[in-house]
């Protein structure tokens, strides 16, 4: 299983993360494009960064939503979408060549990634964006109950997949992650590695109510804005490493 995180998430003087602690425990790191963090230095950094560490790179595009840190869905048209979601791709990738870096794959940001996994539409959109980009890309999204339906509709375009869990996140009965505005959402340091350990060894996560739930995994999360999962980082490696 290999380790993801969203990176490079600052902006202007505010920032957000410790990106440079974490980087070399990576395999991959999402980088944001603009739009619910980073600007045009902090991209170039993470990059920069990212390459130093031989860590693969992809895309983190969201919702044009600096305010709310693109944790508000918008209601795009799927014209709209497609656009917003080429224009932050292609800066990325435009940036990293210049760099010498390959942008590898796309992870959707926060509203937009939830919108994906429960909304079809948004998902076609999305899907076929990735699919249709000047170069191959990946697609990272949610591994699920609903995976192997996932897996068909991305097979139709071509589209290889990523799928992963999160490290630092509560799981809900149906497989979705439990909503931030509820309490337990985000896990504390021991439910965070018991979660990593739990999936590590028997590719499942115990849900907000105590069930069991089968994950076929391909790559774990653990959120740049979490400092507790960012400050673990190190032991989370380890697990995986020893399962």
């Amino acid at each position: 299983m290999l380790l993801n995180c969203d990176l490079g998430e600052s902006y202007g003087n505010w920032r957000m993360g410790l990106d440079e602690e974490v980087m070399p425990f990576l395999d991959q790191a999402n980088v944001a494009c603009g739009f619910h963090g980073g600007d045009p230095l902090t991209m170039e950094k993470t990059l920069k960064l990212a390459a130093e560490h031989n860590v693969c790179v992809g895309a983190h595009p969201a919702y044009p939503d600096l305010v709310g840190f693109g944790r508000r869905s918008m209601a795009l048209s799927c014209e709209e979408l497609r656009s917003t979601l080429l224009y932050q791709i292609a800066a990325l990738d435009g940036m990293a060549q210049t760099m010498g870096v390959r942008i590898e794959y796309v992870k959707p940001h926060g509203a937009l990634y939830n919108d994906m996994m429960a909304d079809g539409a948004v998902r076609e959109t999305v899907m076929q964006t990735v699919a249709e980009y000047v170069k191959p890309l990946r697609l990272m999204l949610q591994a699920t109950a609903e995976s192997d339906q996932h897996q068909k509709e991305a097979a139709a375009l071509g589209l290889p997949l990523w799928f992963e869990a999160f490290a630092d996140r509560c799981y809900d009965d149906d497989g979705r992650l439990l909503s931030r505005r509820k309490p337990g959402a985000v896990h504390d340091r021991a439910r965070m590695l018991a979660q990593v350990e739990q999936l590590a060894r028997e590719a499942s996560v115990t849900t907000v109510s105590g069930k069991t739930l089968a994950l076929e995994v391909d790559t774990l999360c653990v959120h740049g804005d979490n400092a507790e999962g960012v400050q673990a980082i190190r032991e989370i490696r380890q697990l995986l490493a020893h399962a």
